[in-house]
């Protein structure tokens, strides 16, 4: 039993001996590395700090790369911007030249169908004919609908040559045409198209002629004095005029409307443009507005075959009647047949230059810089054309409203209102309607716009339909009206003239050329001077 005892007590003395060798071992280690944690962490921050620092580096080499590429791609979309108006440019040095626009894409069985609109537009002064077209960038097309032209691709170049109908090209004049193309890759129809004209075989490169401009002698010369307006008038009780937000407001900042009526084409109708004719208007129809129409593209047309001098003097004289009068005055550049301002803006500019310059110190002037773009014109047509032109009337008037019109014969004004023009006051955009054919769809656009913060101008309109003839919509029309008086809209009815049809003012067997009765008005012309004497 003794020997049991030693043998635990031993036992654990053994125990106890290796416990305390274990205590001073780990102690000793403890002086000799008092900051072997701390060591550690520190190297483990140091290596977060340098995996971080790297990371830090590497997206900001990311960020610098990326922003590289951004202020590339800038550089690339502002060069391809650039390059694509120097193109244009280049194309319409010439007297005629082709345009091509994307008219939508879709897929069909697996192709992919690209239509485009192809528009010739011949600005010289003669008539052009064996003309054809040829378009690079169409290899591996096949050609669907089309229309207006005989087509044909041959390698990467598409032929187009004339049906029996437009052999020739008219002076001054767009011809219009138009195909679907299927390809197999999508690339196939975005990729770029160049256009060129040939006219007996030979490629047209005869170079327009510059339209004349004033000098800046001419134009101190040719400026006209501020008119004094008849005491009580519209003019003197309301002064220049200006756009705040979506309102026309009068030298006072008060809200006001302008309401009158439009002449026909001034080298068609000119027997109107007189002080006695606008006088009527405006004291026996209570009318403040004149718009004065230049057709610039149809014949006797300022940039066709009409004589400018005479058609720049109507268009002075109305200046100077309705000044005289009080009232105010809209200078049209009328463009209807030729379908895209653009077609006809050097001939534009030089005509506003002249006109701002002249009537630089009035009150009363607005300038319509294009009536109604139709055909395959877009927005982006007619606000590069607004960019052209607004600078150079703002070079001599600061001030004056200008009004742009919109795609459609000015209908889609909500096309404007996603993208408009930038950097410019005074400016109102075009609405026309003709309230036979023209309601609700239009009248929502209208409406569209205006939420959108649009200053909108309805210059032209009837109560017919499109076409200036037909039947009367009583009812469409008094909708109109109740849109216009509710959102303040200025207007100007059409027309001035005693010609055939449901849009005159004047009935046809009347031939005074003012102080008409109610008996000498025709049916549209009674119910606007109702309108306007409300």
């Amino acid at each position: 039993m003794k020997n049991i005892y030693k043998i635990i007590i031993m036992s654990l003395c053994f125990i106890i001996a290796g416990l305390v060798i274990i205590i001073v071992f780990n102690s000793v280690n403890s002086k000799k590395n008092p900051n072997d944690s701390a060591v550690v962490t520190e190297s483990e921050e140091v290596t977060e700090n340098v995996v971080q620092t790297s990371e830090e580096q590497t997206n900001d080499s990311e960020d610098v790369q990326s922003s590289e590429e951004e202020t590339e791609k800038s550089d690339e979309a502002d060069s391809d911007k650039s390059e694509e108006k120097t193109d244009k440019s280049a194309s319409k040095k010439y007297a005629a030249y082709v345009t091509i626009s994307d008219g939508g894409n879709w897929q069909d069985n697996g192709d992919y169908v690209y239509q485009y609109s192809i528009d010739i537009h011949n600005d010289s002064d003669e008539d052009l004919s064996g003309w054809e077209v040829r378009i690079s960038g169409f290899s591996g097309g096949k050609i669907g609908d089309n229309w207006n032209g005989k087509y044909s691709i041959k390698g990467d170049t598409m032929n187009i040559s004339c049906v029996d109908y437009n052999s020739t090209l008219p002076a001054h004049q767009v011809t219009n045409m138009g195909l679907q193309v299927k390809f197999k890759e999508s690339s196939g129809g975005s990729s770029e198209k160049t256009p060129e004209l040939y006219i007996n075989g030979e490629l047209y490169q005869t170079e327009k002629e510059e339209p004349t401009t004033q000098s800046k002698e001419e134009k101190e010369k040719s400026k006209k004095e501020k008119a004094e307006p008849e005491k009580g008038t519209p003019l003197e009780n309301h002064g220049a005029l200006s756009i705040d937000g979506t309102d026309i407001v009068d030298k006072d900042g008060k809200k006001y409307q302008l309401k009158g009526v439009s002449t026909h084409g001034l080298a068609w109708f000119p027997e109107y443009v007189n002080k006695e004719s606008f006088k009527t208007f405006r004291d026996d129809w209570g009318a403040n507005l004149i718009r004065l129409a230049m057709y610039t593209g149809e014949s006797g047309g300022y940039c066709q075959d009409g004589n400018k001098d005479k058609l720049k003097k109507l268009v002075c004289d109305g200046v100077d009647f309705a000044t005289e009068l009080g009232m105010y005055v809209i200078v049209d550049w009328h463009i209807l047949s030729d379908n895209n301002p653009l077609t006809n803006q050097d001939e534009a500019i030089a005509f506003f230059d002249e006109i701002s310059a002249k009537y630089a110190d009035y009150d009363n002037v607005l300038y319509e810089i294009c009536n109604e773009p139709n055909g395959s014109t877009s927005w982006s047509d007619i606000k590069e054309y607004a960019e052209s032109v607004i600078p150079v009337i703002r070079a001599n008037d600061k001030d004056a409203i200008i009004i742009v019109g919109t795609p459609t014969w000015s209908q889609d004004v909500d096309m404007a209102a996603e993208d408009p023009i930038k950097g410019e006051e005074n400016i109102a955009y075009t609405v026309h309607f003709y309230a036979a054919t023209h309601k609700d769809n239009i009248r929502n656009k209208l409406r569209t716009a205006h939420d959108k913060g649009l200053a909108i101008f309805i210059s032209e309109f009837s109560i017919c339909d499109a076409s200036g003839n037909g039947g009367i919509d009583y009812d469409s029309a008094d909708e109109w009206f109740d849109l216009i008086d509710e959102l303040n809209l200025s207007y100007a009815g059409w027309n001035l003239s005693n010609k055939d049809e449901t849009s005159s003012l004047i009935a046809p067997d009347c031939k005074k050329t003012s102080g008409w009765s109610d008996d000498e008005l025709s049916e549209t012309g009674k119910w606007l001077k109702s309108k306007i004497s409300e």
